[in-house]
């Protein structure tokens, strides 16, 4: 997706008491009703609201619920505070597909280094005992099982994209704050983190690029698209938005 851990939409604030909170308006195409608002563990204030409402209309609401707001924000800082560094030691917890494993570092002159999944366990065999080398071997290994899961998933997904003529081409690029982009030529690129998520989630941000293919905008067609091909995505992606901390943390 273009923005899929900040959702691409119009940017907002007002001041609760001392501080500005900010928040973006995401507009729901043919839809009636209420302002909806969500507050998530990351602390992106997201407000989605039917297309035909003014801004002042959807201010107006977001402050009605500036203190409920602002305790949702409150308590989500107090617990990314506890989000300690990785120091990459054993004993620690890492995502796999959605999973989490307890890394075992085994340090060990006779073997060559490397990553497996053994039971359970991330077991990270080095020469010398340390924490960027640790580090450094992981990231590869999860670049590589991004490449080969991800080439997989697209193939199979591409059985839905009955709108796409030629397959895309696929790049892995760590990103800051992407699960993935769809140029407009087409040329879709995956997070390796994202390999960290389940695989419901993986598919969703790959369908989500496949229809960026179709309509490079968050247009009707598009979120039509989507509901084709994933008709629960809303879920999937809220899902996948709650462990961005962890995930990114990793």
């Amino acid at each position: 997706m273009n923005v899929p851990i900040k959702p691409t939409g119009q940017t907002m604030s007002f001041h609760y008491g001392e501080e500005q909170i900010t928040f973006e308006r995401v507009k729901r195409l043919h839809a009636k009703g209420k302002v909806l608002i969500k507050v998530h563990p990351d602390c992106r204030v997201i407000v989605s609201s039917p297309e035909d409402a003014c801004n002042e209309e959807v201010l107006s609401a977001v402050k009605k619920r500036g203190r409920w707001i602002h305790e949702q924000l409150r308590d989500f800082r107090k617990k990314l505070e506890f989000i300690s560094p990785r120091r990459y030691v054993s004993g620690e917890s890492h995502y796999y597909l959605g999973k989490q494993y307890v890394l075992k570092v085994v340090e060990t002159s006779e073997q060559v280094e490397s990553v497996k999944l053994l039971r359970g366990k991330l077991e990270v065999s080095v020469r010398t005992k340390g924490a960027d080398r640790v580090r450094d071997l992981l990231t590869e290994w999860y670049k590589s099982r991004a490449k080969e899961i991800f080439y997989r998933r697209l193939d199979a997904l591409l059985e839905q994209a009955l709108w796409v003529e030629v397959r895309p081409s696929l790049r892995i690029l760590t990103m800051q704050t992407q699960w993935g982009s769809c140029s407009p030529k087409g040329r879709i690129t995956l997070n390796p983190q994202l390999v960290k998520a389940p695989r419901e989630c993986i598919d969703y941000v790959i369908l989500h690029e496949l229809c960026h293919i179709a309509e490079h905008n968050h247009s009707e067609r598009f979120y039509r698209l989507m509901s084709q091909v994933m008709p629960k995505w809303e879920r999937t992606k809220e899902s996948l938005d709650g462990m961005a901390n962890l995930i990114f943390s990793a």
